[in-house]
């Protein structure tokens, strides 16, 4: 008996969507289905090209169609992705791109802007298209992570317009306040001058079309960030925090600030950076220099998940000096680490956006 297009969908349907809990025939995920004899193939599109059950989906799909259809086919699964969104079809600067993830920290030096560009690599090395916007006025530090110290942006007109063309850096579009000022000139600007500057590198760019566009925001909670909050389309937030119990501290304002009722910015978790010390003379053994446990206190406190902790590692301050961000050592256990944390935020916003839609009222 030959294989037919309705059995391959009927058999799909028992292939749930781990993060979304409904099957991918449901979803819209599966396209393009083709059969000629044995042979099936078909595609699966994901909601971002990090998921991390990329693999699981895939072999659940063969198994659907070995199982419920015929056990000799000969079953090709393209994956591919297509990145969700909250976003309608509206006409401002930032129309195209998909997702905006504010990275903040409740106080300097817990590593939010290494954080931030190892974030952004490896989302991009998963196939995914990233911007950074380096919102850290007073200290801005992508330009030295990404080795662009003296780029300078282009300006073109488009449309009658003239648009800021951001640098690019290992497939990643960075637009920082670094790129106008001078290396070793302190940034004095007022607040309200700050904003409007900040504000350019948002609307006065053309970014093009990105899945997401990754706000690395200063230390606190102050004049910048209302700004953002209250002009930018933010998806969400994340906030980083060493252990210890001073950083946690701040580390809670800033949560309680996307928290607070005039925000309401939805907080994706927690990132642990700097969460434990392995010599590598002692590759078994962890040493917590900086305390253990803070970014799970604060996590159980907010209900919000610790979307996962990153070591202290020398290496990863040498490539960040080196404009050469961590994550490209690809197979050091601090790159796993930031494409596993890249993995578990895309997989946050997909569900995220998901909840979102599927709150909308339909029209009749």
């Amino acid at each position: 008996m030959s294989i037919t297009k309705e059995q391959v969908i009927d058999a799909l349907k028992y292939v749930d969507d781990p993060d979304i809990k409904k099957d991918i025939v449901t979803l819209g995920m599966v396209k393009d289905v083709e059969v000629e004899g044995k042979n099936v193939s078909f595609t699966v599109v994901l909601t971002t090209p990090a998921c991390p059950m990329k693999d699981m989906i895939q072999r659940a799909c063969e198994n659907a169609i070995l199982h419920f259809v015929d056990k000799e086919a000969i079953v090709k699964v393209n994956m591919t992705a297509n990145v969700t969104t909250q976003k309608k079809d509206d006409k401002n600067a930032l129309s195209k791109v998909k997702n905006i993830i504010a990275i903040a920290s409740g106080k300097g030096g817990v590593g939010k802007s290494t954080v931030t560009a190892n974030l952004a690599m490896a989302l991009a090395k998963q196939g995914a298209k990233v911007g950074i916007v380096d919102a850290d006025v007073y200290g801005p530090s992508m330009p030295i992570m990404f080795d662009v110290v003296h780029e300078k942006p282009r300006v073109v007109e488009i449309d009658g317009q003239n648009k800021i063309l951001p640098v690019e850096s290992y497939g990643v579009k960075i637009l920082s306040i670094g790129f106008f000022s001078d290396i070793n000139q302190a940034v004095a600007w007022r607040g309200p001058i700050a904003t409007r500057a900040l504000q350019q590198l948002f609307n006065d760019a053309e970014w093009g079309e990105l899945d997401y566009m990754l706000v690395d925001l200063p230390p606190g909670t102050g004049d910048i960030h209302l700004t953002l909050a209250s002009s930018i389309p933010i998806t969400g937030a994340v906030v980083v925090t060493t252990p210890q119990q001073v950083a946690v501290a701040d580390a809670r304002k800033g949560v309680a600030f996307f928290k607070n009722d005039h925000i309401k910015v939805p907080v994706l978790g927690i990132i642990e950076n700097m969460s434990w010390f392995t010599p590598a003379e002692l590759p078994n053994n962890k040493y917590f220099i900086f305390g253990e446990g803070g970014a799970q206190q604060l996590a159980e406190e907010f209900d919000i998940p610790v979307l996962g902790k990153i070591p202290l590692v020398q290496s990863i301050r040498e490539a960040a000096d080196a404009g050469r961000p961590a994550v490209l050592q690809e197979t050091t256990p601090q790159a796993i680490a930031f494409t596993e944390l890249a993995q578990r935020i895309a997989q946050e916003i997909a569900i995220l956006n998901n909840s979102k839609l599927s709150a909308e009222p339909v029209n009749a």
